[in-house]
């Protein structure tokens, strides 16, 4: 495992908001890779392939399009997989993403849900880089994701699950 990466600058990111929507329900959508392209706020999702995810260590492949963030178009199209890292039913999923370069990322993404009041759900989005290897590290590209990013995603995972998504 890399060290740490020593910097003054946050390698963390995180933000919450209460979604009015049991946590199962919530939880159903970031368990479903087609559930991930639709509330991404970023445009680089593309698409999916695989199965809802059900423990840590289930994967599933996601197409991906560096255009969307215009930091890095020359990458353009192509394919990461996500690994569920952390699993606990209605509260807690995290995942590492496992792509073509070398040496990989090591960077986190995950929610924390707790259940609230009548009904609603808080739902902490968190992308977690403080594990990144060195030379990723060197390279200050971190965060790639802003936490106005993660905050819209959280609004358009407020939408989907309100409107019934990922439908029986």
């Amino acid at each position: 495992m890399p060290d740490a990466v020593a910097s003054d600058q946050p390698t963390r990111l995180e933000t919450s908001r209460v979604i009015e929507a049991p946590a199962a329900d919530v939880f159903r959508v970031l368990c479903d890779p087609q559930g991930h392209v639709a509330i991404d706020s970023s445009g680089m999702l593309q698409d999916a392939t695989g199965d809802p995810v059900t423990a840590a260590g289930d994967s599933f492949v996601v197409h991906m399009d560096r255009e969307s963030l215009n930091d890095y178009p020359e990458l353009g199209k192509y394919d990461v997989t996500v690994s569920i890292r952390d699993f606990d039913q209605d509260r807690l999923i995290s995942w590492d993403i496992l792509g073509r370069v070398r040496p990989q990322i090591g960077h986190v993404y995950g929610y924390r849900l707790e259940p609230g009041a009548e009904g609603g759900t808080l739902v902490t989005s968190f992308y977690d880089w403080s594990d990144i290897h060195p030379d990723w590290a060197a390279a200050g590209i971190f965060p790639v994701i802003s936490e106005n990013a993660l905050r819209a995603t959280l609004g358009i995972l407020d939408r989907t699950v309100r409107r019934g998504y990922p439908r029986p």
